[in-house]
């Protein structure tokens, strides 16, 4: 966690010397009033969390949960699929210049978030008239996260709704290729659809608003012929869910918070409606 944390704290100091300096370039590749739109990729990173669970016969607490991304292996079909092209992790963005510098954006980070099987945990609480071998009271003791006891991901995903903005600089100009630099830093909701199996209860399974985040970005943009892009993003932020639905009854809940990083690729282009400021 002091890893992500520092790199976090790190991309927001570069945010803040790029909004420090007036003007990188005279020629700015975008223009007030334009519009851009992108789709890509992402692979995902977090730090560990603890993670709170609570319902009529448990309120538990796992410490330090250790969890990655699953980023689907790369095929035509479910890449570009008409019905599948949802299924991988992917980022899309839709933006618009308020001037020649900043846009304002909106846009979904479908992160996917699996807590990986048989590692080891602390937990703390009680679990009570389960039926199951896990009844106790607990005290900071070892658990091993069997499929019996739980499997807990955000696989449809982990998905986070944000408005973000930005600033743009054009620092090359090659005529019909140009490169750009850009950061800025969001805000938004988490909105996943969390698949969980506790113990013996009932899963839900079922997309449920749970929370919020915060983030901030920075990448390299590369402009051909002035329509078309391909960025490359580094992205950090923090996500805070206090009400994660986990089984079927409404009353059982789970609750966590963690850093996240991505490195995210992405294709996008360019509506240039301001016509009298494209060069």
């Amino acid at each position: 966690m002091k890893t992500l944390t520092l790199i976090f704290l790190s991309l927001l100091l570069i945010i803040n010397y790029s909004y420090s300096q007036d003007q990188i370039n005279p020629q700015q590749n975008y223009s007030k009033g334009n519009f851009y739109i992108y789709w890509g990729w992402n692979l995902g990173w977090f730090s560990t969390s603890d993670i709170h669970f609570e319902g009529k016969n448990y309120d538990f607490t796992l410490s330090d949960v250790y969890a990655n991304d699953r980023q689907s292996k790369f095929n035509v079909s479910t890449y570009f699929g008409p019905t599948t092209i949802t299924i991988p992790q992917y980022n899309f963005r839709i933006g618009y210049f308020i001037n020649d510098h900043y846009n304002i954006s909106f846009g979904v980070d479908h992160m996917k978030y699996v807590v990986q099987d048989y590692q080891i945990v602390k937990i703390s609480g009680r679990i009570d008239s389960t039926g199951t071998a896990f009844d106790g009271v607990y005290n900071n003791d070892d658990v091993i996260l069997k499929k019996n006891f739980l499997a807990f991901e955000h696989t449809d995903g982990l998905n986070y709704p944000n408005i973000e903005f930005r600033r743009f600089d054009e620092i090359i100009n090659l005529n019909k290729v140009r490169i750009g630099l850009t950061e800025g830093v969001g805000i938004g909701v988490l909105y996943p659809k969390t698949n969980t199996k506790l113990m013996n209860n009932e899963r839900y399974d079922e997309f449920h608003l749970a929370g919020y985040g915060l983030s901030a970005v920075v990448g390299i943009n590369v402009t051909f012929y002035k329509y078309f892009f391909v960025q490359s993003e580094f992205k950090g932020g923090f996500i805070n869910m206090p009400d994660i639905r986990t089984t079927i009854s409404k009353s059982d809940k789970a609750s966590q918070n963690f850093f996240f990083t991505q490195l995210n690729i992405v294709f996008g282009a360019t509506l240039n409606f301001n016509k009298d400021k494209a060069k």
